[in-house]
């Protein structure tokens, strides 16, 4: 013990590891118990390897070193390595301290990351006594469930813009004030489409505007290609990710960008497209492909333009509100990566004495 009452020992003094257990699918029969993997729950079994509360850590492949947590008795797959023995630790704080070690340093393995037990039992580590254990669980515990809670949240609101796209978007349901029929119209009767082009010319680290290719902004241009609201849909590759851009931009010559005719609101067209099934105009037998004349080809029902701006407004606020609630997760999770440093290396104090 040293002067703080934290105990300096080894992990393998602090828990015990065990391999998990071979468990093909067919051999899986129905029941409630998790089976956990190399990174959590992988599906359900009848029987269990161990009680619950317990702890694994992906022991190979891409998830090498994932520590995942069961309340509830599981089943612990080949694939990760399961504690058997906490040496009177709290489960839930070992569960914590676990994930605060980077395993990655410890890959026993050549080209398929290996963890094994044996390697990492020697590793250095500083325990506080259980009361303050328990209490750094509960702490973290608390955060995770404001995680959890937002995830849930988010989860719901993106659910329902999906309902509601699927209403307005389509004139199922019609806003009030707003009446008479939506025209059938060609997409090249609203947008014309046009090809991105090579970025070597105008890349510059520092410059103002986006390069885009179909994954997103992969660099900055010193000038720009297009400068008013547009709709973008890959070319090649990615097709069916449509991206919208307001201020001034550079596209790559893999990702199309649509200029937006008088009829059309650019930002109800960016909700349309992502309705629109891009797979099912597919060009290509290897690499997914999308002509321009495909696009504009694409028939879909029109309203006047004030009808959708109102729904692409609608829209717009539950993406902010989806935003919001990811920014106040993200938060979270800052704030508990923060925690867990202060915390699990006893930087700062939950109980100062026992």
């Amino acid at each position: 013990m040293v002067s703080d009452g934290w105990q300096h020992t080894k992990l393998g003094e602090f828990v015990t590891l065990r391999r998990g257990h071979d468990l093909p699918e067919p051999q899986r029969k129905p029941g409630n118990i998790p089976v956990l993997g190399s990174f959590g729950i992988t599906g359900y079994h009848d029987t269990a390897t161990t009680n619950g509360p317990g702890v694994t850590v992906g022991r190979s492949g891409a998830s090498f070193g994932v520590v995942s947590y069961s309340r509830v008795d599981f089943w612990a797959l080949n694939t990760a390595l399961y504690v058997i023995d906490f040496h009177a630790n709290d489960e839930l704080f070992a569960y914590y301290f676990l994930k605060s070690i980077d395993f990655q340093r410890y890959n026993s393995g050549g080209a398929q990351p290996s963890l094994n037990r044996n390697f990492i039992y020697p590793i250095p580590v500083k325990v506080p006594p259980l009361p303050e254990q328990k209490a750094i669980a509960q702490t973290l515990s608390d955060v995770d469930a404001l995680i959890t809670e937002c995830d849930r949240l988010i989860t719901k609101k993106r659910n329902t813009k999906q309902g509601t796209m699927q209403q307005l978007l389509t004139g199922k349901k019609r806003l009030p004030g707003f009446s008479g029929e939506w025209e059938l119209k060609k997409l090249g009767e609203a947008l014309k489409v046009r090809h991105g082009k090579s970025q070597h010319d105008v890349v510059n680290k520092n410059g103002e505007f986006p390069i885009l290719a179909t994954g997103g902004e992969i660099g900055r241009a010193k000038t720009y290609l297009y400068d008013k609201p547009s709709v973008l849909i890959g070319r090649k590759g990615t097709i069916d990710i449509p991206q919208y851009m307001d201020i001034p931009f550079w596209t790559i010559d893999t990702l199309f960008y649509t200029e937006i005719l008088t009829n059309a609101f650019p930002k109800f067209i960016f909700y349309r497209f992502n309705l629109i099934d891009w797979y099912s105009y597919n060009e290509a037998s290897g690499v997914p492909s999308l002509n321009a004349k495909t696009i504009e080809n694409i028939e879909i029902n029109l309203p006047c333009v004030e009808e959708q701006k109102a729904i692409a407004q609608i829209l717009s606020d539950m993406d902010a509100e989806i935003a919001g609630l990811e920014q106040k997760r993200d938060k979270y999770k800052a704030i508990k990566q923060g925690m867990m440093q202060e915390l699990l290396t006893g930087k700062t104090r939950l109980i100062s004495s026992y």
